[in-house]
């Protein structure tokens, strides 16, 4: 299994993939915890925000740095890759709702819930269809998109004010 560091680029998205999928896990193992009598409410909120944060950071490394290289490389994967612009617009419509809310409640778990149901589809249209074709073009070299992205995707965690922008 290759580590974060030699990780080609589709292996890097695939692994943020399953990272933020534990997180929409834990927060509806939260969700239904809350539901109960003495439930707990303030983690979903910290939960919520790392998600937003996480998805955040992996949509700029795809728009800056995928998804044009794909572009240049791909030119019958334009479809895909206008929808997947269109997708991520979706979230970052999702994300700023999640994030202007103040307190984690039944709206908040229902947002979350269709960030999830968003993304799982995105997911989904990337490994099938997105990556296989990435990984079959020629002349793309995706062990240096990955280092780049990599690179990138630490810069912007360190700053997260820069990756909303």
């Amino acid at each position: 299994m290759p580590t974060l560091a030699n990780k080609d680029a589709c292996q890097l998205l695939d692994a943020d993939h399953i990272a933020v999928k534990y997180l929409f896990v834990e927060y509806a193992r939260l969700a239904a915890a809350a539901a109960s009598p003495n439930g707990r409410g303030p983690d979903r909120k910290v939960i919520a925000m790392k998600i937003c944060d996480e998805l955040t950071v992996h949509a700029r490394i795809e728009e800056e740095i995928f998804y044009p290289a794909l572009q240049g490389a791909l030119p019958d994967a334009s479809d895909l890759l206008e929808e997947a612009q269109a997708e991520h617009q979706q979230v970052k419509v999702m994300i700023a709702q999640l994030q202007a809310m103040g307190t984690a409640d039944v709206s908040m778990d229902a947002l979350v819930a269709e960030l999830n149901r968003a993304i799982e589809h995105h997911v989904k249209e990337e490994r099938d269809e997105l990556f296989p074709k990435a990984k079959a073009a020629r002349g793309l070299d995706l062990d240096a998109l990955g280092v780049q992205m990599r690179e990138r995707q630490q810069a912007l965690e360190k700053d997260p004010a820069a990756a909303a922008a």
